[in-house]
């Protein structure tokens, strides 16, 4: 006989668990359904953003990070060191107990908060009813008074670079290095082909960032973009060539050859490693019966309205398998709003306010709109801008690179957007989301007491320069 639920979810990543411990929360019997097996062939819980993703990323960014001010940065603080190592093993055995600790808390929070756990790959059937093939295939048939799609996502292969075996590897694969590879080549040069190229840079590598399209960070304010280039090429060192289409590979002697195409021609470059990080596309592959009745657009996303109701009643989908930002905070919104809306309360997510984080160093964080978008649809505005070399914590801090830019509506004061490229810029931007969540002007931040010294005092000095009336800099001469 099947299980009831009133909440079945398919995935427990950032979407899903999180739907399913609010579903819980709410006093709704709710079941979630995961597949993943870690490398021990072990269930785990968290998703891509726990397992492969978010999280083992920004260990080995900040561990990376660290390695890179001691060899080039303790010496002005009046630290010196000898012989200097990176320890890969060490590095990657951190990542992993963090990882371990997170999913494994993940799985401790389902049950605390009552969600029932099936460890299989899930399948939603007509009439709302859900098949799970366990681990040791068996199957489970449950039915639902509401199901939650939160299936997640997978790195995109391109034709000409297929993954090879320790040579071309996706972005779960660049996580797992033995070594530091002496010359690494990344194909794009998104957020994550700069995370991942920024991490084996500072451990060492030289790094050849491949891009096709000739804007650096089109989704970014161009000026901050412009400055985040400036820096990445001429400070950090990384290799970035816009324009350039990969169109072919070969892999000989566990190095691989890879030709791509520019405004110059045909050109060759040869890698110890080569990163594919094009982009994710979304996962539903076994996850829908064909009589499902859920409908996917062109793209192979599952298609929802502003509340994330598919075209079946009662079935929702959440995070990276919806339109949208592949974020995982964007996917936790989602989750939070479908399990209020299923419990009968109102609710309803903020897609203006989403921040976006690349995490680099510094950091290139934003919210709202650009001046480009802005320009594009006719609006009005006024723009601030404060550079990180006049903020005296940053000075401390030897992280003067960068600036904080806010955008205001010219007629209302209304802030539009917020932009920074700075150390830290991952934390201050949720400034910028709670000025837009509330619909503040520039001047509620001009009348905001920030506290000294912080870096969060160019987001003060940014606000006023919107204005013109900026203190720790000299205005601009009013014509």
């Amino acid at each position: 006989m099947a299980q009831q639920f009133d909440v079945v979810v398919i995935g427990s990543g950032p979407g899903g668990y999180v739907a399913a411990i609010k579903a819980g929360q709410l006093g709704l019997k709710t079941a979630i359904v995961e597949k993943w097996l870690d490398k021990d062939n072990k269930p785990s819980y968290g998703g891509t953003c726990l397992n492969v993703g978010c999280i083992p990323s920004k260990a080995l960014l900040e561990s990376s990070e660290h390695f890179h001010q001691a060899k080039h940065e303790f010496d002005i603080h009046g630290i010196s060191l000898k012989d200097l190592k990176i320890d890969v093993k060490g590095m990657m055995d951190r990542k992993a107990g963090i990882v371990k600790q997170l999913t494994g808390g993940v799985s401790g929070l389902l049950k605390g908060n009552g969600v029932t756990a099936f460890e299989g790959k899930g399948m939603l059937k007509a009439n709302k009813v859900v098949e799970v093939t366990l681990h040791d295939g068996s199957v489970e048939t449950l039915e639902a008074k509401n199901v939650i799609l939160a299936t997640g996502s997978v790195p995109v292969e391109i034709p000409p670079t297929p993954l090879t075996e320790g040579v071309i590897v996706d972005s779960e694969g660049a996580l797992s290095f033995d070594s530091v590879p002496k010359r690494l080549g990344v194909i794009g040069a998104g957020v994550i082909g700069l995370e991942l190229g920024s991490v084996w840079k500072r451990l060492g590598s030289d790094v050849v960032i491949l891009e096709a399209m000739d804007k650096f960070l089109a989704a970014a304010d161009q000026g901050i973009a412009k400055d985040a280039l400036k820096y990445f090429t001429k400070k950090e060192g990384l290799d970035i060539r816009l324009g350039a289409r990969v169109t072919g590979s070969s892999v000989k002697k566990n190095q691989v050859e890879v030709t791509f195409e520019t405004a110059e021609g045909e050109q060759k470059e040869t890698f110890d490693k080569l990163i594919v990080a094009v982009g994710r596309r979304p996962y539903t592959e076994g996850c829908l019966d064909k009589g499902c009745g859920v409908d996917l657009d062109q793209r192979g996303f599952i298609q929802v309205d502003d509340q994330c109701a598919t075209t079946v009643p009662g079935v929702y989908a959440i995070g990276d398998v919806v339109r949208g930002p592949m974020l995982a905070h964007k996917g936790s919104e989602e989750g939070l709003m479908v399990a209020e809306i299923i419990a009968g309360h109102k609710a309803q997510m903020n897609y203006d306010a989403i921040p976006s984080v690349i995490y680099t160093h510094p950091e290139i964080a934003w919210v709202g709109k650009t001046e480009e978008e802005l320009k594009n649809e006719g609006v009005d505005y006024k723009v601030g801008a404060f550079p990180m070399a006049a903020i005296g914590r940053a000075m401390a801090q030897n992280a003067t690179d960068g600036q904080v830019k806010i955008i205001a509506d010219a007629k209302t004061d209304r802030v539009l957007g917020m932009h920074i490229f700075a150390a830290g810029a991952s934390e201050m931007i949720a400034q910028g989301v709670i000025a837009l969540e509330f619909a503040s002007s520039a001047e509620d931040l001009q009348l905001t007491c920030f506290a000294h010294p912080t870096n969060s005092e160019a987001v003060h000095e940014a606000a006023l320069a919107v204005d013109n009336i900026a203190i720790h800099k000299v205005n601009r001469k009013k014509r």
